[in-house]
């Protein structure tokens, strides 16, 4: 596909099939809550009260509000404060062959730029918010394709963000062209098996990948050149940009049930399906054998200190599960890493890595839970995979429910305005600007 028609694609009216425009408006919503519910995490106030420090606009005209807070900072500086906010918690969309998150980026990109058009429509931010979804996959597949080592997601989201912005603003091929340079240029080529590794605030770098996309607009706009980006130009990874267009991939996006990496969530699903099937209790079992694919075996294996040690921990993550019937963001921050019941259950985990499970990733994220229970018991759940997305979807129900869950903090009332939004998203005539400036005024609690 020459550049010319991935240029149209970004920048000229859509025809976006109601099922990827539906998705769009679930996955917008999904990571509102998400971002809703990381507004206490410490990492959150870091990046906000530096957002409003260092990142503040020089006009009023450039400035847009940090979502849940009510302060504001540059279009840039918003985009970064929320997407590290969500990236934090970890209980945002992704897509299996990316290796990694779309949403966490683009949505605070679309919110960022968007509250400044008072006129965009709904269903207009929408069609943009598909349009990121479908370049930042296939950034993704590209990258993966032709480098050696396993980058961040902020390395590729980048240029989805890059690609909103430079639509949102009304810019041509030309100025589009070196956006998407300079953000893939600039953009975080950072580690993820370092982050594995040594789980820290720095999680999927998508924070400056949504700065740097952000940026990257602004300074394109501005007159600043950028070199063609290879992930969407260079010859050798044509293959990726062939169906854009013909196959949506926003809708192959799964949705997690639980603030935990998604490496982890098979495992989780498996043990949680044998638990409530033989109705088990914690005290009923012995040991908790797993076998799963080798990234998941590698994740944080000690106790963990943090929030971010917590999420990156398979372990931690069966532990909760085995006695809270469920993960939420209060098991994984504050007096969750201190839960004594929790850490008894740790050392009856067995985590081994299998070829079986292996060979299926990233396509797939699959794991085998075998349970040993006090009675002699032996149970097994064999392969199960990860739920949320195409192979194994959440209902809109278990969708409603997690949002209400994950944004906690929020009043009932405004949690029922904001997953009201997804439906109003969808009408012809609603104006974006009206649904954006319900998520301005800051939660109390913070």
């Amino acid at each position: 596909m020459r550049f010319e028609d991935i240029a149209a694609f970004a920048l000229e009216p859509l025809d976006v099939p109601e099922d990827a425009m539906d998705m769009a408006a679930t996955l917008l919503i999904d990571t509102l809550g998400v971002g809703a519910g990381a507004v206490g995490l410490h990492s959150g106030r870091i990046a906000r009260d530096h957002a409003v420090r260092f990142m503040a606009a020089g006009t009023e005209a450039d400035a847009a509000t940090m979502l849940f807070d009510g302060r504001r900072a540059s279009v840039p500086g918003a985009a970064f404060a929320l997407a590290t906010q969500i990236d934090n918690l970890d209980a945002h969309d992704g897509y299996n062959p990316t290796k990694g998150h779309i949403g966490c980026a683009v949505v605070p990109a679309l919110c960022a730029f968007g509250e400044a058009m008072p006129d965009l429509s709904a269903r207009d931010a929408l069609a943009a918010l598909v349009m990121s979804y479908e370049l930042s996959a296939r950034a993704a597949l590209s990258l993966h394709a032709t480098v050696s080592d396993y980058h961040t997601s902020g390395a590729w989201n980048a240029l989805g963000v890059a690609a909103l912005g430079a639509r949102l603003r009304g810019m041509d091929a030309g100025a589009l062209r070196h956006a998407l340079g300079i953000a893939e240029y600039h953009g975080p080529r950072s580690q993820m098996m370092r982050e594995i590794a040594n789980p820290t605030m720095l999680h999927d770098g998508s924070g400056m990948g949504a700065l740097v996309g952000a940026m990257a607009v602004l300074l394109a706009e501005d007159g600043f050149e950028g070199a063609p980006a290879i992930t969407v130009e260079a010859p050798e990874v044509a293959e990726h940009w062939a169906d854009l267009g013909d196959s949506w991939i926003v809708t192959q996006n799964y949705i997690k049930p639980y603030p935990i990496c998604r490496w982890a969530h098979a495992a989780i699903d498996a043990l949680g399906g044998l638990m409530d099937t033989h109705g088990l209790a914690v005290d009923d079992i012995a040991r908790i054998d797993v076998n799963t694919f080798a990234q998941a075996a590698s994740l944080f294996a000690g106790v963990p200190d943090t929030t971010s040690q917590a999420q990156y921990s398979l372990a931690f993550a069966l532990a909760v599960r085995s006695v809270h019937g469920w993960i939420g963001p209060g098991h994984v921050s504050g007096a969750g890493l201190r839960d004594a019941a929790v850490a008894d259950v740790l050392p009856r985990i067995t985590i081994t890595e299998d070829a079986r499970h292996s060979s299926r990733f990233p396509l797939g994220r699959w794991s085998d839970v075998t349970l040993h229970l006090r009675d002699g018991r032996t149970l097994a759940s064999g392969d199960v995979h990860a739920r949320g997305g195409p192979e194994a979807p959440m209902s809109l129900e278990e969708v409603e429910a997690k949002f209400h869950a994950i944004s906690g903090p929020l009043p009932k009332a405004r949690r029922d305005a904001i997953w009201d939004m997804r439906a109003q998203m969808l009408r012809p005539g609603t104006r974006f600007a009206d649904l954006l400036a319900q998520l301005h005024d800051p939660i109390s609690d913070t």
